[in-house]
């Protein structure tokens, strides 16, 4: 049993124990330029004679020092190392102050630009890192190549390798630069400003612009109702983290399984106009949803047409609140109404994707089957259903992990209503719905970063503990 628990454990340590081996081999085994290299990037490409390699890697690292060292500034707020020193926000300043000698305005703090300078400066830090190592590691190949008798690749062979064996950096690396500047970059520095004042009532003395870091007390307000915003995010949280829950569970399984019974239903033998059903399924795909639930919410509004029949009828005297659209309307109903809707524009996906599925499955289990005297339902549900079920398995946790972040469904038919008077989150707002009022209408982005790793933590560890766990995973190359 200990044997065994030694065999399980994670060691932290063995990457950096690998690397520090690593970093002592090219240092004793190396040569003299390897040895430079560790402290003047290119010096081994220049002593092994590859000049236009040497003099990039130099390059690069003189323009990162006399980045750091001159500290280039926008509106005032430096980079390089002022950046990092600024990053506590120690010593920020009101800004704002008219100078009659120069007839300009001073600029003070900008707490936004602080936090966003100092994380730039760190990742241009993590780049220099980077390409210490490969300038190292780029002498040290050099080294090998000599010792077996091969003279060191030129530039052009290079260049030449990246176009052919190297061909997927080539190609991923724009893609890999694009995430980090406009998906990795701006995420830090919104889960920076959860751990910070910004937006706090005792801080709009000073501006929108400046404010501090105060830990994780906005996470603490979610529960205890302090600090700024603090009232309402401790009344509200867990009233909609519920309903989101309760949201993401029937949106998925009546979306799944309706598509399962339509593809069954579409597929089966002796059904006539089968591309019909299929075309006309398909449609709700090929119009933009957002048209679709904004056509829907004019039809079940309260001067749309549902209610103007229903009371030329005489069946009610006055408009029923499908939607909520009107504090006064019933949550209950607009929330049932909101998972109804979403299955027209949802079950098409599973429908497409079951019907393919269906077309696949072997004959012979069926009449296998039969002759065993099966029946229909009985394979329904020992053939049919798992298989379905094996194959779709990450899509049903995609689209599960989806709907919990659904904000078209809710936001664009009910807006999040029916709205509770003093709150911003209504009956029947997701987080991520409340987390657009939050930043959006109310420019709260500290609390709205809040929300957001909290839904991100949610649907990571859903995400990462099903999938790991289902067959589709562990199982992936049989069906049984």
């Amino acid at each position: 049993m200990e044997a065994t628990l030694k065999k399980n454990r994670i060691d932290l340590m063995k990457p950096f124990r690998k690397y520090w081996e690593k970093f002592y081999k090219r240092f004793a085994d190396g040569s003299l330029g390897t040895k430079l290299s560790y402290f003047i990037f290119g010096a081994g490409n220049l002593y092994h004679k590859q000049i236009i390699k040497g003099l990039l890697f130099l390059v690069l690292q003189i323009a990162i020092i006399l980045f750091m060292v001159l500290c280039p500034t926008i509106n005032s707020t430096p980079y390089g190392y002022k950046a990092l020193l600024n990053l506590p926000m120690k010593n920020v300043v009101e800004g704002g102050a008219f100078d009659p000698l120069t007839g300009e305005f001073s600029h003070g703090s900008n707490c936004k630009l602080i936090i966003l300078f100092g994380f730039v400066t760190i990742a241009v830090i993590a780049i220099y890192f980077i390409l210490w190592d490969k300038n190292i590691d780029s002498s040290f190949k050099a080294d090998m190549d000599l010792k077996v008798g091969k003279k060191p690749t030129t530039f052009k062979e290079d260049l030449a390798e990246l176009l052919d064996s190297k061909f997927h950096i080539t190609m991923l690396t724009p893609t890999l630069i694009a995430c980090l500047v406009f998906t990795v970059l701006p995420t830090v520095f919104m889960i920076a400003l959860a751990f910070t004042t910004y937006n706090d009532p005792d801080m709009n003395e000073l501006g929108t612009n400046l404010f501090h870091w105060n830990g994780i007390q906005n996470f603490i307000s979610v529960f205890t109702g302090e600090g700024s915003l603090g009232v309402e995010i401790h009344n509200r949280f867990l009233p909609v983290l519920g309903w989101t829950f309760i949201w993401a569970v029937f949106a998925t399984l009546t979306c799944y399984f309706g598509g399962i019974v339509l593809a069954l239903l579409i597929n089966k033998k002796g059904l006539k106009g089968k591309k019909l059903f299929r075309t006309i399924f398909i449609l709700t795909i090929a119009i933009p949803q957002f048209i679709s639930l904004l056509a829907v919410r004019n039809i079940l509004g309260e001067y749309g047409p549902v209610n103007a029949l229903l009371q030329n009828l005489g069946w009610i005297s006055q408009p029923i609140g499908f939607l909520g659209l009107h504090p006064n309307d019933s949550e209950s109903l607009a929330k049932v109404m909101v998972i109804i809707i979403n299955m027209w524009v949802g079950i098409p996906y599973t429908m497409l994707m079951t019907s393919g599925i269906l077309m696949n499955i072997p004959a012979d289990l069926y009449e296998a089957a039969k002759v065993d005297g099966a029946s229909t339902f009985k394979m329904f549900t020992k053939i049919t259903l798992p298989y379905v079920i094996f194959i779709t398995t990450p899509y049903l946790i995609s689209s599960f992990i989806g709907n919990l972040n659904s904000f078209n469904s809710v936001f664009l038919l009910t807006g999040g209503g029916p709205t509770y008077i003093g709150y911003q989150a209504g009956g029947t707002d997701l987080l991520v719905t409340w987390l657009y009022k939050l930043t959006i209408d109310q420019g709260s982005y500290n609390t709205g970063a809040v929300i957001g790793i909290f839904t991100f933590l949610i649907t990571a560890t859903i995400t990462l503990v099903t999938y790991r766990r289902s067959k589709a995973y562990n199982e992936e190359d049989t069906f049984q």
